[in-house]
């Protein structure tokens, strides 16, 4: 029997550490949730949404390093990632604005195409210039790190939408299997092809895969239902509002109110939830992957200089940490069913900040394949690990009624202080070597130990007022 979905769908978000009960369905129907259509076309949007973020990262550092591109260059490339971090700016336009070219696609999935369009041109653009064109190749990098953004900002609203509650879960575990197979390809199958073809012919092998995203897109029906009945309520209430200002032009009222019901209200919505605690909030989820995005600009360069070969480092780092990285997700998974979220993000953050020491210690020994694998095993371990309990809390905090806009807030928040720092790790090495790097990378992890430990100081005097008041109420 096919269960009922969830008529409400701007129900308020769950406290962090909360579950909801799901439905109680047999195992038969649990299993046929994944051979719905839209859940199966997930995996491909997933893999459409991950395969350029490498290229334009970590894959991308190793090509300039290898071209003798200085260390110094190389950091400031990871600027052109700011990009992900800035998309809350644009999201508004993308949640609400539909593009006139691919219009009869329909308002999410003509964004998603227009985005893989710019993808795929950027990386064949990256490729011809190559790097004895640094300026051109930056500008075609920023190209796809843009067209990628928005791609991420429509295919979570397209998730969203295209199915009921219920059915969540399936879209997003779907989606995330797409996203790290799409890690792998760009990251280990790129190496590869740059090993026995070039990295010239791996950047325009990338391009053409992107047709797996475009032909989805393609074959997908656009979602029937896009929020715009919370929309239409938020555009008539600042109507009444400036209805005291009438005598502005006509063309004016319309832009003020598009701009505060789609850009003004996600942010009020998230502060009256949380009060001025809301700061220390935004401040948590800034600091949380500063010590993991520092230390990833500097991971490919790291390894070349410590003598592996790109095969090493396929074979190691990319195919070997894929399944660490997925072993980490699913104890995590486990953990956070078992204790909530709060205690998995505390574990995740200390082990961030302590598998960039066995970085350092790498860094002083002779290579060898034993010791890059045990490297490699504890941080992608840890790595997929505090992913996991992260999304689960940001995805806590996100109030349905304003998912594209809030989620891309988080999320780009979540980036931009990593982005900018890691725009300096290449100074850093240059000037002072590995050691005292990872060792810095690993002291800017504290900051995100301190304040998981202050939302769980937080969460903790909650429910003791919670039962205080229970028990007050309590007769006798």
């Amino acid at each position: 029997m096919k269960p009922t979905p969830s008529a409400e769908t701007t129900r308020e978000p769950l406290a962090a550490g909360a579950t909801e009960q799901p439905p109680q369905l047999s195992w038969g129907e649990v299993f046929a949730v994944y051979a719905k259509p839209r859940v199966i076309a997930m995996a491909f949007l997933g893999f459409a949404g991950g395969l350029p973020f490498l290229l334009v990262f970590s894959t991308l550092t190793a090509w300039l390093r290898e071209a003798d591109v200085s260390r110094t260059t190389i950091g400031f490339f990871a600027w052109v990632g700011i990009t992900y971090s800035v998309k809350v700016f644009w999201a508004p336009v993308v949640d609400r604005v539909r593009l006139p070219l691919f219009g009869g696609l329909g308002r999410r999935r003509s964004w998603i195409l227009a985005a893989q369009l710019g993808i795929a041109f950027g990386l064949l653009g990256m490729s011809m210039a190559g790097a004895s064109e640094l300026a051109l190749m930056s500008l075609f990098a920023v190209l796809v790190a843009f067209s990628s953004a928005t791609q991420d900002i429509a295919i979570d609203a397209y998730r969203i939408e295209a199915m009921a509650d219920t059915y969540q879960g399936a879209m997003s575990a779907s989606y995330i299997f797409g996203y790290r197979v799409a890690l792998l390809v760009a990251g280990a199958g790129a190496f590869y092809l740059a090993e026995y073809l070039g990295w010239v012919m791996a950047y325009q092998v990338m391009a053409a895969m992107m047709l797996i995203g475009i032909v989805t897109v393609l074959l997908v029906r656009e979602p029937e239902v896009a929020n715009d009945g919370v929309k239409a309520v938020d555009d008539q209430v600042v109507r009444v509002i400036l209805s005291r200002y009438e005598w502005l032009p006509a063309r004016l009222q319309q832009t003020l109110t598009w701009f505060i019901s789609a850009v003004v209200f996600p942010f009020i919505d998230f502060f009256k939830r949380n009060g001025r605690f809301g700061l220390v909030v935004l401040l948590f989820i800034a600091v949380f992957r500063l010590s993991d995005i520092a230390m990833g600009i500097m991971a490919n360069p790291f390894y070349l200089d410590m003598g592996y070969s790109k095969t090493d480092i396929a074979n190691v780092a990319k195919v070997f940490g894929f399944f660490m990285t997925i072993a980490g997700s699913a104890i995590c998974g486990v953990l956070v069913v078992k204790w909530g979220i709060l205690r998995p993000l505390l574990i995740g953050a200390v082990a961030v900040a302590s598998t960039n020491l066995l970085f350092a210690l790498l860094s002083t020994l002779e290579p060898t394949l034993v010791g890059l694998a045990i490297v490699i095993s504890a941080d992608n371990i840890s790595g997929g690990f505090a992913a996991t309990a992260f999304i689960a809390y940001l995805s806590s905090m996100t109030n349905r009624a304003y998912t594209a806009t809030q989620y891309a807030l988080f999320s780009s928040l979540m980036t931009l202080p990593g982005k900018f720092i890691s725009g300096f790790s290449g100074m850093i090495v240059d000037g002072w070597g590995y050691l005292p790097f990872f060792v810095f990378a690993s002291l800017i992890g504290l900051p995100a130990v301190a304040l998981v430990l202050v939302l769980i100081r937080r969460d903790r005097g909650q429910q003791q007022l919670l039962v205080r008041v229970a028990s007050d109420k309590s007769p006798g």
